[in-house]
């Protein structure tokens, strides 16, 4: 398996009594290494109710869509947006996926060396998504450029603050699986992945790859969508026992279990624990369930009423967890870092943590004892 889990120093503290993780110092191999085949660029939007109704598909899921579909979507936001209370921005562009939010996450507001595989392309989409990640220390040594287009996705926010993503992934260029050596993983602990039956061939040559240098590996479940319609290949992934980690919101893991008298929550943590060391049910404001062995806890959403977009709630939520796992913090521990990290993305349009919005985090921490990253001390201070 996986190395020790990196020591938490509880006896650090910045002087006034608030807790402290030391963060381990850069080495050429990121701690947590992320698996986003496709770069990809979010169009992220607070627009009203009657663009939502044109779109096919149901709201709150993530179906892939063509080019020209995408371009339609962008062409109809700037009729179609409403204006946001708290965010003086009514549109933002920035580099999107799930994976890359935790892994920004980790590096950004954690301080925990990160790094990402994939591959983007020389364009203004490839040109941003590799400024927006190295801006916040992401290691990108393992990022390939090759001729093509560089992945975009639309994400629609309602007044409610869910999200409807739309991307276009079809003719974007993406790592394939016989460009992973094993070199990509040799000194990191842990693999971050998202599902997707498009990249299960990468996914599955990363897996072995990874356990191979002994990783452990993290897996999210994606959408509803798609464990609905590719059901039996993420079960295959889950019953090979190399899943070490599995984060699910409530739908993911309700839809894992559909057709079962009982598809509450509570019952696909037990499944998703039966094949993985760490299981995690995100349940939105009701905050969350986990599983590690025969401890199970639960622990309320840290955050506000009412979200301001729900965009990149459960990549935060990750990046906070694994944060906690690297650190040997306690299940409930990691949950509660989950839930002020996943909170704090809430708090503004898109999947990416505000200066502001890092220390709203750092301070929900210091509130319930949790320890606080030095890298906090390198950001500036809110202004809020």
């Amino acid at each position: 398996m996986g190395a020790e889990p990196l020591p938490v120093d509880n006896d650090y503290s910045n002087g006034d009594g608030e807790l402290r993780v030391k963060v381990a110092a850069e080495t050429n191999a990121p701690i947590i290494l992320g698996l986003q085949p496709a770069a990809l660029v979010d169009h992220v939007a607070r627009v009203d109710s009657s663009l939502l109704d044109q779109i096919p598909g149901e709201r709150g899921g993530s179906i892939p869509v063509a080019i020209e579909e995408l371009e339609h979507i962008l062409s109809e936001l700037r009729i179609h947006i409403v204006a946001c209370p708290v965010d003086p921005l009514p549109m933002k562009t920035m580099a999107g996926g799930s994976v890359a939010n935790t892994i920004r996450g980790l590096s950004a507001g954690f301080g925990v060396s990160s790094g990402i595989i994939g591959a983007y392309v020389d364009d203004e989409q490839g040109q941003l998504f590799v400024t927006n990640m190295s801006s916040h220390g992401v290691n990108l040594s393992r990022l390939r450029i090759k001729e093509g287009h560089t992945g975009q996705c639309v994400c629609l926010v309602d007044e409610s603050g869910n999200r409807t993503m739309r991307p276009c992934l079809s003719n974007a260029v993406k790592v394939q699986a016989n460009d992973l050596t094993r070199e990509d993983f040799k000194g990191s602990k842990w693999l971050v992945l998202r599902y997707a039956i498009f990249n299960l061939e990468v996914i599955q040559a990363a897996i072995n790859m990874a356990k191979q240098e002994g990783l452990f590996v993290s897996l999210d479940l994606a959408s509803f969508e798609m464990v609905r319609n590719f059901k039996s290949p993420l079960l295959q992934l889950l019953e090979s026992g190399n899943i070490d980690l599995c984060f699910a919101n409530e739908d993911e893991a309700t839809e894992l279990l559909r057709g079962e008298q009982d598809v509450a929550p509570e019952v696909a943590l037990e499944f998703l624990a039966k094949h993985c060391q760490w299981a995690v049910v995100t349940l939105g404001p009701n905050g969350c369930i986990a599983k590690h062995g025969k401890e199970i806890v639960q622990v309320q959403a840290i955050g506000e009423t009412r979200a301001i977009d729900a965009t990149g709630a459960g990549d935060l939520f990750a990046s906070g967890f694994l944060y906690g796992l690297v650190n040997g913090l306690s299940l409930e521990e990691c949950c509660k870092v989950g839930s002020c990290s996943g909170g704090s993305v809430t708090r503004s349009l898109g999947g990416e943590v505000t200066p502001d919005n890092w220390q709203w985090m750092y301070k929900q921490m210091q509130i319930k004892g949790l320890p606080v990253p030095i890298s906090a001390d390198d950001l500036p201070e809110s202004q809020t």
